[in-house]
Protein backbone atom coordinates (compact mmCIF):
# COMPACT_ATOMS: atom_id res chain seq x y z
CA UNK A 1 0.00 0.00 0.00
CA UNK A 2 1.20 3.55 -1.25
CA UNK A 3 2.59 5.77 2.13
CA UNK A 4 0.46 8.38 2.75
CA UNK A 5 2.17 9.97 5.90
CA UNK A 6 0.41 11.93 8.45
CA UNK A 7 -2.92 13.96 7.02
CA UNK A 8 -5.75 15.82 8.43
CA UNK A 9 -9.27 15.82 6.81
CA UNK A 10 -10.30 18.64 4.56
CA UNK A 11 -12.84 21.15 5.54
CA UNK A 12 -13.49 24.26 3.81
CA UNK A 13 -13.91 25.97 7.83
CA UNK A 14 -10.26 25.50 8.33
CA UNK A 15 -9.03 25.03 4.57
CA UNK A 16 -6.70 28.01 5.13
CA UNK A 17 -5.34 26.64 8.10
CA UNK A 18 -4.64 23.19 6.53
CA UNK A 19 -3.09 25.03 3.52
CA UNK A 20 -0.34 26.55 5.98
CA UNK A 21 -0.12 23.66 7.98
CA UNK A 22 3.88 22.21 8.45
CA UNK A 23 4.10 18.51 7.59
CA UNK A 24 0.68 17.69 6.22
CA UNK A 25 1.42 15.02 3.86
CA UNK A 26 -2.39 14.17 2.31
CA UNK A 27 -6.18 15.03 2.75
CA UNK A 28 -9.00 13.44 3.25
CA UNK A 29 -12.45 15.22 1.72
CA UNK A 30 -15.99 14.38 1.77
CA UNK A 31 -16.67 12.89 -1.66
CA UNK A 32 -19.95 14.19 -1.87
CA UNK A 33 -19.08 17.43 -1.02
CA UNK A 34 -17.03 18.22 -4.18
CA UNK A 35 -18.08 18.81 -7.11
CA UNK A 36 -15.25 17.56 -10.17
CA UNK A 37 -15.76 20.56 -11.98
CA UNK A 38 -15.66 23.27 -9.43
CA UNK A 39 -13.11 22.25 -7.14
CA UNK A 40 -12.19 24.53 -4.15
CA UNK A 41 -9.09 26.41 -5.24
CA UNK A 42 -7.50 25.76 -1.89
CA UNK A 43 -7.71 21.47 -3.19
CA UNK A 44 -6.25 22.89 -6.41
CA UNK A 45 -3.32 24.21 -4.78
CA UNK A 46 -2.98 21.24 -2.26
CA UNK A 47 -2.82 18.86 -5.62
CA UNK A 48 -0.35 20.83 -7.22
CA UNK A 49 2.19 20.96 -4.16
CA UNK A 50 1.96 16.86 -4.26
CA UNK A 51 -0.70 16.96 -1.45
CA UNK A 52 -2.83 13.58 -2.09
CA UNK A 53 -6.31 13.73 -1.79
CA UNK A 54 -8.61 11.13 -1.10
CA UNK A 55 -12.45 11.62 -1.72
CA UNK A 56 -14.11 9.56 1.49
CA UNK A 57 -17.57 8.84 0.35
CA UNK A 58 -20.89 9.13 3.05
CA UNK A 59 -23.55 8.09 1.12
CA UNK A 60 -23.55 4.78 -0.80
CA UNK A 61 -24.92 2.46 1.80
CA UNK A 62 -22.60 -0.55 1.07
CA UNK A 63 -24.33 -2.40 4.04
CA UNK A 64 -27.66 -2.07 2.53
CA UNK A 65 -29.60 -4.44 1.12
CA UNK A 66 -29.66 -3.18 -2.57
CA UNK A 67 -26.80 -3.47 -4.75
CA UNK A 68 -25.32 -0.18 -5.14
CA UNK A 69 -26.46 2.48 -6.99
CA UNK A 70 -24.72 2.92 -10.29
CA UNK A 71 -25.21 7.14 -10.02
CA UNK A 72 -23.92 7.48 -6.97
CA UNK A 73 -20.79 4.93 -7.87
CA UNK A 74 -20.30 6.84 -10.98
CA UNK A 75 -20.12 9.70 -9.36
CA UNK A 76 -17.33 8.73 -6.21
CA UNK A 77 -15.56 7.44 -9.69
CA UNK A 78 -15.63 10.74 -11.02
CA UNK A 79 -14.41 12.28 -7.83
CA UNK A 80 -11.03 9.96 -7.32
CA UNK A 81 -10.28 10.97 -11.75
CA UNK A 82 -10.74 14.86 -10.51
CA UNK A 83 -8.51 14.49 -7.56
CA UNK A 84 -6.15 11.80 -8.98
CA UNK A 85 -6.67 9.88 -5.77
CA UNK A 86 -4.45 6.89 -4.86
CA UNK A 87 -7.56 5.39 -3.26
CA UNK A 88 -11.63 6.33 -2.46
CA UNK A 89 -12.86 5.53 1.00
CA UNK A 90 -16.38 4.66 2.18
CA UNK A 91 -18.39 3.11 5.48
CA UNK A 92 -19.00 -0.34 5.85
CA UNK A 93 -22.68 0.97 6.85
CA UNK A 94 -26.30 0.97 5.87
CA UNK A 95 -27.96 4.68 5.49
CA UNK A 96 -31.38 4.17 3.35
CA UNK A 97 -33.83 1.54 3.75
CA UNK A 98 -37.72 0.53 1.92
CA UNK A 99 -38.52 1.09 -1.40
CA UNK A 100 -39.72 -1.75 -4.07
CA UNK A 101 -37.98 -4.47 -2.04
CA UNK A 102 -40.37 -4.21 0.77
CA UNK A 103 -43.13 -2.95 -0.79
CA UNK A 104 -42.94 0.54 1.35
CA UNK A 105 -41.54 4.02 1.11
CA UNK A 106 -38.01 4.90 1.09
CA UNK A 107 -36.47 6.37 4.20
CA UNK A 108 -32.94 7.93 4.55
CA UNK A 109 -31.30 7.55 7.90
CA UNK A 110 -28.98 11.02 7.22
CA UNK A 111 -26.62 8.91 9.42
CA UNK A 112 -23.73 5.67 8.98
CA UNK A 113 -25.88 2.62 10.70
CA UNK A 114 -24.65 -0.53 11.86
CA UNK A 115 -24.67 -3.96 9.58
CA UNK A 116 -25.82 -7.21 11.41
CA UNK A 117 -22.57 -9.13 11.77
CA UNK A 118 -24.26 -12.43 10.71
CA UNK A 119 -22.78 -14.70 7.45
CA UNK A 120 -25.74 -13.38 5.69
CA UNK A 121 -24.99 -9.91 6.42
CA UNK A 122 -21.65 -10.07 5.50
CA UNK A 123 -22.51 -11.89 2.36
CA UNK A 124 -24.70 -9.10 1.01
CA UNK A 125 -21.87 -6.71 1.78
CA UNK A 126 -19.20 -8.77 0.17
CA UNK A 127 -21.34 -8.59 -3.05
CA UNK A 128 -21.51 -4.76 -3.14
CA UNK A 129 -17.87 -4.10 -1.86
CA UNK A 130 -17.31 -6.60 -5.39
CA UNK A 131 -19.50 -4.53 -7.41
CA UNK A 132 -17.83 -1.35 -5.97
CA UNK A 133 -14.50 -2.23 -6.84
CA UNK A 134 -15.60 -3.35 -10.13
CA UNK A 135 -16.84 0.04 -11.19
CA UNK A 136 -14.35 2.28 -9.50
CA UNK A 137 -10.61 3.34 -11.35
CA UNK A 138 -8.47 2.97 -7.66
CA UNK A 139 -8.56 0.70 -5.10
CA UNK A 140 -11.10 0.83 -2.36
CA UNK A 141 -10.97 0.73 1.03
CA UNK A 142 -14.11 0.61 3.60
CA UNK A 143 -14.11 2.07 7.72
CA UNK A 144 -15.82 0.49 10.09
CA UNK A 145 -18.24 2.61 12.12
CA UNK A 146 -19.53 3.75 15.58
CA UNK A 147 -22.11 2.03 16.96
CA UNK A 148 -24.98 2.76 19.77
CA UNK A 149 -26.21 -0.46 19.66
CA UNK A 150 -26.00 -4.19 17.54
CA UNK A 151 -28.02 -6.72 15.76
CA UNK A 152 -29.59 -9.09 17.86
CA UNK A 153 -28.58 -12.74 16.88
CA UNK A 154 -24.90 -12.19 15.60
CA UNK A 155 -22.73 -14.30 14.72
CA UNK A 156 -19.15 -12.47 14.53
CA UNK A 157 -17.07 -10.42 16.08
CA UNK A 158 -16.08 -6.36 14.81
CA UNK A 159 -12.46 -8.25 13.91
CA UNK A 160 -13.83 -11.59 12.78
CA UNK A 161 -16.23 -9.91 10.36
CA UNK A 162 -14.00 -7.38 9.14
CA UNK A 163 -11.24 -10.37 8.28
CA UNK A 164 -13.51 -12.22 6.84
CA UNK A 165 -14.64 -9.01 4.25
CA UNK A 166 -11.42 -8.20 3.40
CA UNK A 167 -10.39 -12.14 3.05
CA UNK A 168 -13.28 -12.73 0.86
CA UNK A 169 -12.78 -8.98 -1.34
CA UNK A 170 -9.33 -8.10 -1.11
CA UNK A 171 -10.94 -4.36 0.20
CA UNK A 172 -8.74 -2.36 1.73
CA UNK A 173 -9.31 -1.70 5.59
CA UNK A 174 -9.75 2.23 7.15
CA UNK A 175 -9.82 1.46 11.16
CA UNK A 176 -10.82 4.15 13.23
CA UNK A 177 -9.32 3.67 16.16
CA UNK A 178 -11.91 6.39 17.37
CA UNK A 179 -14.42 4.03 16.51
CA UNK A 180 -13.20 1.52 18.54
CA UNK A 181 -13.04 3.00 21.06
CA UNK A 182 -16.62 3.69 20.76
CA UNK A 183 -17.94 0.52 20.48
CA UNK A 184 -15.96 -0.43 24.13
CA UNK A 185 -17.86 1.87 25.59
CA UNK A 186 -20.91 0.86 24.27
CA UNK A 187 -20.81 -2.69 23.47
CA UNK A 188 -18.25 -3.60 25.89
CA UNK A 189 -16.27 -4.78 22.72
CA UNK A 190 -12.44 -4.80 23.63
CA UNK A 191 -10.20 -2.97 20.85
CA UNK A 192 -6.72 -5.09 21.26
CA UNK A 193 -9.03 -8.23 20.49
CA UNK A 194 -10.57 -6.47 17.60
CA UNK A 195 -7.14 -5.51 16.25
CA UNK A 196 -5.66 -9.01 17.20
CA UNK A 197 -8.00 -10.10 14.63
CA UNK A 198 -7.45 -8.01 11.50
CA UNK A 199 -5.55 -8.43 8.80
CA UNK A 200 -3.19 -5.42 9.40
CA UNK A 201 -1.44 -6.10 6.59
CA UNK A 202 -5.20 -5.19 3.96
CA UNK A 203 -4.49 -1.86 6.29
CA UNK A 204 -5.16 1.45 4.45
CA UNK A 205 -4.80 3.77 6.45
CA UNK A 206 -6.26 5.05 10.04
CA UNK A 207 -8.91 7.93 11.21
CA UNK A 208 -8.14 9.14 14.25
CA UNK A 209 -11.35 11.90 15.81
CA UNK A 210 -12.55 13.37 19.02
CA UNK A 211 -15.75 12.42 21.41
CA UNK A 212 -17.39 12.36 24.71
CA UNK A 213 -19.16 10.49 27.28
CA UNK A 214 -22.38 11.40 28.68
CA UNK A 215 -24.58 8.61 30.59
CA UNK A 216 -22.32 5.97 29.51
CA UNK A 217 -22.77 6.91 26.42
CA UNK A 218 -19.81 7.69 24.33
CA UNK A 219 -20.96 9.78 21.51
CA UNK A 220 -18.26 10.15 18.18
CA UNK A 221 -18.63 14.18 17.95
CA UNK A 222 -15.83 14.84 15.98
CA UNK A 223 -16.04 18.16 17.35
CA UNK A 224 -13.84 17.29 20.39
CA UNK A 225 -10.12 16.74 20.79
CA UNK A 226 -8.63 13.59 20.58
CA UNK A 227 -8.65 12.12 23.95
CA UNK A 228 -6.29 9.82 25.51
CA UNK A 229 -8.53 6.79 25.31
CA UNK A 230 -8.48 6.80 21.70
CA UNK A 231 -4.66 7.62 21.16
CA UNK A 232 -4.06 4.73 23.13
CA UNK A 233 -5.93 2.58 20.90
CA UNK A 234 -3.82 4.00 17.93
CA UNK A 235 -0.75 3.29 20.02
CA UNK A 236 -1.92 -0.27 20.27
CA UNK A 237 -2.52 -0.54 16.73
CA UNK A 238 0.76 1.38 15.71
CA UNK A 239 2.91 -1.52 17.82
CA UNK A 240 1.73 -3.91 15.57
CA UNK A 241 2.16 -2.71 12.04
CA UNK A 242 3.24 0.48 10.64
CA UNK A 243 0.26 2.36 9.14
CA UNK A 244 0.66 3.61 5.82
CA UNK A 245 -1.28 6.67 6.50
CA UNK A 246 -3.31 8.40 9.35
CA UNK A 247 -5.36 11.09 9.40
CA UNK A 248 -7.28 13.46 12.01
CA UNK A 249 -11.10 14.39 11.46
CA UNK A 250 -12.69 17.00 12.98
CA UNK A 251 -16.15 18.15 11.62
CA UNK A 252 -17.27 20.63 14.07
CA UNK A 253 -15.93 23.33 16.59
CA UNK A 254 -12.80 23.64 15.07
CA UNK A 255 -10.25 25.10 16.91
CA UNK A 256 -7.71 27.66 16.28
CA UNK A 257 -5.00 26.57 13.47
CA UNK A 258 -2.14 26.23 16.65
CA UNK A 259 -4.53 23.42 18.06
CA UNK A 260 -5.11 21.70 15.25
CA UNK A 261 -1.70 21.60 14.35
CA UNK A 262 -0.84 20.45 17.88
CA UNK A 263 -3.32 17.44 17.73
CA UNK A 264 -2.03 16.46 14.66
CA UNK A 265 1.81 16.55 16.10
CA UNK A 266 0.45 14.64 19.49
CA UNK A 267 -1.02 11.90 16.97
CA UNK A 268 2.09 11.75 15.00
CA UNK A 269 4.29 11.19 18.16
CA UNK A 270 1.97 8.46 19.49
CA UNK A 271 2.55 6.79 15.86
CA UNK A 272 6.13 7.52 16.19
CA UNK A 273 6.89 6.34 19.51
CA UNK A 274 4.59 2.96 19.72
CA UNK A 275 6.02 2.03 16.71
CA UNK A 276 9.84 1.36 17.67
CA UNK A 277 9.83 -2.35 17.58
CA UNK A 278 6.79 -2.82 15.16
CA UNK A 279 6.33 -5.24 12.35
CA UNK A 280 6.11 -3.87 8.61
CA UNK A 281 3.30 -4.15 7.01
CA UNK A 282 2.65 -7.40 5.43
CA UNK A 283 5.01 -9.31 7.46
CA UNK A 284 3.71 -12.09 9.29
CA UNK A 285 0.64 -12.34 7.54
CA UNK A 286 -1.36 -15.29 8.79
CA UNK A 287 -2.47 -18.14 6.14
CA UNK A 288 -5.75 -17.01 4.38
CA UNK A 289 -4.60 -13.33 5.00
CA UNK A 290 -6.50 -10.88 2.76
CA UNK A 291 -4.58 -10.38 -0.79
CA UNK A 292 -2.40 -6.98 -1.62
CA UNK A 293 -5.24 -6.52 -3.69
CA UNK A 294 -9.14 -7.49 -5.20
CA UNK A 295 -7.42 -9.34 -7.21
CA UNK A 296 -7.30 -13.47 -6.02
CA UNK A 297 -9.26 -12.99 -2.98
CA UNK A 298 -11.41 -15.60 -2.13
CA UNK A 299 -15.24 -14.79 -2.79
CA UNK A 300 -17.17 -16.99 -0.16
CA UNK A 301 -20.85 -17.51 -0.31
CA UNK A 302 -22.58 -15.38 -2.34
CA UNK A 303 -25.91 -13.48 -1.51
CA UNK A 304 -29.45 -14.59 -3.37
CA UNK A 305 -31.85 -12.86 -3.37
CA UNK A 306 -33.74 -14.20 -0.56
CA UNK A 307 -30.77 -13.15 2.12
CA UNK A 308 -31.09 -9.38 0.34
CA UNK A 309 -34.96 -9.43 1.00
CA UNK A 310 -34.87 -10.61 4.65
CA UNK A 311 -31.76 -7.88 5.10
CA UNK A 312 -33.95 -5.45 3.47
CA UNK A 313 -37.13 -5.77 6.01
CA UNK A 314 -34.67 -6.00 8.89
CA UNK A 315 -33.12 -2.71 7.58
CA UNK A 316 -36.57 -1.15 7.03
CA UNK A 317 -38.00 -1.91 10.50
CA UNK A 318 -34.86 -0.90 12.15
CA UNK A 319 -35.13 2.46 10.77
CA UNK A 320 -38.73 3.04 10.57
CA UNK A 321 -38.37 2.66 14.45
CA UNK A 322 -35.05 5.32 14.58
CA UNK A 323 -37.09 8.01 12.02
CA UNK A 324 -40.84 7.03 11.87
CA UNK A 325 -41.40 6.35 15.55
CA UNK A 326 -43.05 2.64 14.55
CA UNK A 327 -42.44 -0.10 17.38
CA UNK A 328 -38.79 -1.38 17.75
CA UNK A 329 -37.77 -4.51 16.63
CA UNK A 330 -37.68 -7.31 18.49
CA UNK A 331 -34.22 -8.38 20.15
CA UNK A 332 -32.68 -5.00 20.14
CA UNK A 333 -32.11 -2.60 22.79
CA UNK A 334 -34.75 -0.20 23.60
CA UNK A 335 -33.00 2.35 25.53
CA UNK A 336 -30.78 2.74 23.10
CA UNK A 337 -32.72 2.96 20.53
CA UNK A 338 -34.24 6.23 21.75
CA UNK A 339 -30.90 7.86 22.15
CA UNK A 340 -29.96 6.66 18.37
CA UNK A 341 -33.46 7.99 17.36
CA UNK A 342 -32.69 11.28 19.18
CA UNK A 343 -29.45 12.13 18.03
CA UNK A 344 -30.58 11.09 14.32
CA UNK A 345 -33.42 14.05 14.82
CA UNK A 346 -30.87 16.39 16.61
CA UNK A 347 -28.17 16.28 13.35
CA UNK A 348 -30.69 16.47 10.90
CA UNK A 349 -31.64 19.61 12.38
CA UNK A 350 -28.15 20.40 11.98
CA UNK A 351 -27.30 19.76 8.81
CA UNK A 352 -30.97 21.75 7.54
CA UNK A 353 -29.22 24.80 9.66
CA UNK A 354 -26.10 24.49 7.71
CA UNK A 355 -27.61 23.90 4.61
CA UNK A 356 -30.41 26.70 4.72
CA UNK A 357 -28.67 28.91 7.93
CA UNK A 358 -31.81 31.63 7.04
CA UNK A 359 -34.00 29.39 8.77
CA UNK A 360 -32.11 29.71 12.49
CA UNK A 361 -31.48 33.28 12.02
CA UNK A 362 -35.54 34.32 11.01
CA UNK A 363 -36.56 31.35 13.65
CA UNK A 364 -33.83 32.28 16.17
CA UNK A 365 -33.96 29.87 19.55
CA UNK A 366 -37.55 28.64 18.12
CA UNK A 367 -36.13 26.87 15.88
CA UNK A 368 -34.44 23.51 17.36
CA UNK A 369 -37.30 23.10 19.32
CA UNK A 370 -39.64 23.46 16.13
CA UNK A 371 -37.32 21.47 13.88
CA UNK A 372 -37.42 18.47 16.69
CA UNK A 373 -41.16 18.61 16.78
CA UNK A 374 -41.32 18.81 12.94
CA UNK A 375 -39.06 15.66 12.32
CA UNK A 376 -40.94 13.67 14.92
CA UNK A 377 -42.93 10.92 13.02
CA UNK A 378 -41.51 12.54 9.61
CA UNK A 379 -38.86 10.63 8.08
CA UNK A 380 -36.16 12.37 6.20
CA UNK A 381 -37.24 10.60 2.05
CA UNK A 382 -35.92 13.59 -0.39
CA UNK A 383 -32.73 14.82 1.25
CA UNK A 384 -31.74 17.90 3.14
CA UNK A 385 -33.16 20.78 0.99
CA UNK A 386 -36.23 19.49 0.24
CA UNK A 387 -36.45 18.47 4.24
CA UNK A 388 -35.83 22.58 4.67
CA UNK A 389 -38.61 23.48 2.31
CA UNK A 390 -40.75 20.83 3.95
CA UNK A 391 -40.23 22.19 7.67
CA UNK A 392 -40.86 26.00 6.06
CA UNK A 393 -44.08 25.00 4.80
CA UNK A 394 -44.96 23.22 7.82
CA UNK A 395 -43.98 25.57 10.15
CA UNK A 396 -46.06 28.42 8.20
CA UNK A 397 -49.20 25.99 7.96
CA UNK A 398 -49.79 24.11 11.57
CA UNK A 399 -47.22 26.49 14.27
CA UNK A 400 -46.75 30.29 12.55
CA UNK A 401 -44.62 32.09 14.57
CA UNK A 402 -46.52 34.79 16.41
CA UNK A 403 -44.51 37.53 14.94
CA UNK A 404 -45.80 38.89 12.26
CA UNK A 405 -42.14 40.16 11.07
CA UNK A 406 -40.80 36.73 11.41
CA UNK A 407 -44.12 34.65 9.32
CA UNK A 408 -43.15 37.06 6.67
CA UNK A 409 -39.80 36.26 6.71
CA UNK A 410 -40.03 32.71 6.89
CA UNK A 411 -42.69 32.83 4.13
CA UNK A 412 -40.58 34.96 1.81
CA UNK A 413 -37.61 32.79 2.32
CA UNK A 414 -39.61 29.96 1.15
CA UNK A 415 -41.22 31.33 -1.39
CA UNK A 416 -37.90 31.69 -3.31
CA UNK A 417 -36.39 28.68 -2.26
CA UNK A 418 -39.03 26.69 -3.72
CA UNK A 419 -39.04 28.72 -6.80
CA UNK A 420 -42.41 30.53 -6.25
CA UNK A 421 -40.08 34.60 -6.48
CA UNK A 422 -40.95 33.73 -10.35
CA UNK A 423 -43.84 34.64 -9.99
CA UNK A 424 -43.68 38.09 -8.57
CA UNK A 425 -43.81 40.61 -11.20
CA UNK A 426 -45.21 38.79 -13.69
CA UNK A 427 -49.09 40.23 -15.22
CA UNK A 428 -50.93 37.85 -13.13
CA UNK A 429 -48.29 37.75 -10.10
CA UNK A 430 -51.41 39.63 -7.91
CA UNK A 431 -53.63 36.65 -8.46
CA UNK A 432 -50.24 34.23 -7.65
CA UNK A 433 -49.77 35.87 -4.42
CA UNK A 434 -53.34 35.91 -3.82
CA UNK A 435 -53.19 32.18 -4.65
CA UNK A 436 -49.81 31.63 -2.14
CA UNK A 437 -51.38 33.31 0.88
CA UNK A 438 -54.47 31.29 0.89
CA UNK A 439 -52.25 28.19 1.12
CA UNK A 440 -50.02 29.21 3.38
CA UNK A 441 -52.32 31.02 5.19
CA UNK A 442 -52.01 34.80 6.73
Amino acid sequence: MERLGTGIGWRPAIAEAVEAMAGIEWVEVVAENVCPGHLPDSLRRLRERGVAVVPHGVGLGLGGAERPDPVRLAALAERAEALDSPLVTEHIAFVRAGGERTASRGLEAGHLLPVPRTREGLAVLCENVRIAQDQLPVPLAVENIAALFSWPGEELTEGQFLYELADRTGVRLLIDVANLHTNHVNQGEDPAAALDALPLEALAYVHVAGGFERDGVWHDSHAHPVPEQVLAVLAELASRVRPPGVLLERDERFPSAAELEAEVAKIRRTVAVAGRDRVPVGAGARPGSAPASGAGAATGPVADEAARTRLALGQTALLSALVAGTPAPEGFDRGRLRVQSRMLTAKRGSVVASLAPELEQILGDTYRPRFLRYAAGRPLTGGYRADALAFALHTLREEPPAERAVRRALRDWWIERSGRASLVGRPWGRWARVARFALLGR
